[in-house]
């Protein structure tokens, strides 16, 4: 006999096993082998990230960093003087970013955590940033991360992303939502469009959407046009 669905809540988790891949990947796994040749385990900042730093586009405050893996941005954050909340789902990512924080002599509070689990106090963030997250999120939990974000940031506050491109070499399925649930997959991750971007965060004032610069470990910058950047900008009233 099939259950029934009582709650919204009983719909998303109905939703989440449908997507039976996404949910065993092990993000332990991934993090554990550290000297495997993946571009975005130098402790290198995202060149998009540094820019709005350099140029003030961002200027120091509180920061919320979603699926920060070892730490990279955020230890770059914190090393100019911002305030730095990192979370992530993976035990064995936050142990190495606590480890690069420690060696770098920086100071940022590490959260093992879900996301969707995050007891957010409204209002408490001037920077809600997201390198790569955001393209394995399922579109049916799309709301409550929009959700999350705008609950985070201050009026005025400022959301950046990095994510895939649509058929980027990196990844970047170019499938619909309802394609998702049909295949039963994102198929390694989600791509987006400068277009659709700006759809899913309408809510938001657009900075500046491009892709990322391409750059180089001798650069002491991650920068790959594979990825699009978005800057948004939350309301003031």
């Amino acid at each position: 006999m099939k259950e029934s669905i009582y709650s919204y809540d009983d719909l998303l988790e109905m939703l989440d096993q449908l997507l039976s891949e996404e949910r065993q990947f092990n993000w332990d796994v991934f993090y554990s082998d550290r000297d495997r040749g993946v571009p975005f385990f130098k402790n290198y900042p995202d060149e998009n990230l540094a820019e709005y730093v350099e140029t003030r586009k961002l200027t120091t405050g509180k920061v919320l960093e979603l699926g920060c893996g070892p730490g990279r941005n955020a230890i770059y954050l914190a090393g100019k003087g911002f305030s730095v909340d990192a979370v992530d789902q993976s035990e064995e990512g936050v142990n190495w970013g606590k480890e690069r924080a420690l060696d770098e002599n920086v100071k940022v509070n590490f959260l093992k955590q879900n996301i969707f689990e995050l007891d957010i106090e409204e209002g408490s963030y001037d920077l809600v940033y997201d390198s790569g997250c955001f393209h394995h999120i399922p579109p049916h939990r799309r709301m409550d991360y929009i959700d999350l974000v705008t609950r985070a940031l201050k009026p005025g506050g400022h959301f950046a992303l990095t994510c895939f491109v649509v058929g980027g070499k990196l990844g970047g399925s170019d499938i619909s939502d309802w394609e998702v649930y049909r295949g039963r997959s994102m198929k390694g991750g989600l791509g987006f469009t400068f277009e659709k971007l700006t759809r899913i965060f309408r809510d938001f004032e657009v900075v500046e959407i491009r892709e990322m610069n391409d750059r180089s470990p001798e650069e002491g910058l991650f920068g790959t046009s594979e990825l699009l950047a978005g800057l948004f900008k939350k309301a003031v009233s």
